[in-house]
């Protein structure tokens, strides 16, 4: 989980396996683990993310109606809370997607189908 949660192959902890914020490598370029490991995949992903950005919604919410009580300003939450929906999903995007597969991966290990090797997909080590 740490290691997902730092944005690097929950597997191996090899890196990078970001190509931009909003997409992963076909595999890691260490081990080889392919990251996308059957046809959607990522619905769990998202769904990681949608429960994580409901907490947050809920926490913000209620903070903000028990710290104002009794003159709740209502608009302002609102606005608060629709703030979040929108930034919120975004930034935790990448880390929702190495955490579910860090889950995946804790119930489901890795065969042999799941890996590829470093020179089947075009890498080369560096010597050092």
């Amino acid at each position: 989980m740490g290691r997902a949660l730092r944005l690097r192959c929950p597997l191996c902890g090899g890196r990078p396996i970001l190509l931009g914020w909003f997409t992963l490598c076909a595999s890691c370029p260490e081990c080889g683990l392919h990251l996308q490991r059957e046809a959607g995949y990522w619905v769990g992903s998202y769904t990681v993310n949608l429960v994580l950005t409901e907490v947050v919604l809920v926490l913000v919410f209620l903070v903000g109606m028990v710290v104002t009580w009794p003159e709740v300003p209502w608009d302002r939450l609102t606005y608060a809370d629709l703030g979040v929906a929108v930034v919120f999903p975004v930034l935790i995007f990448p880390f929702t997607k190495t955490l579910y597969l860090a889950i995946d991966l804790a119930f489901r290990p890795p065969e042999p189908p799941d890996l590829d090797t470093p020179h089947e997909r075009g890498f080369q080590k560096k010597r050092t």
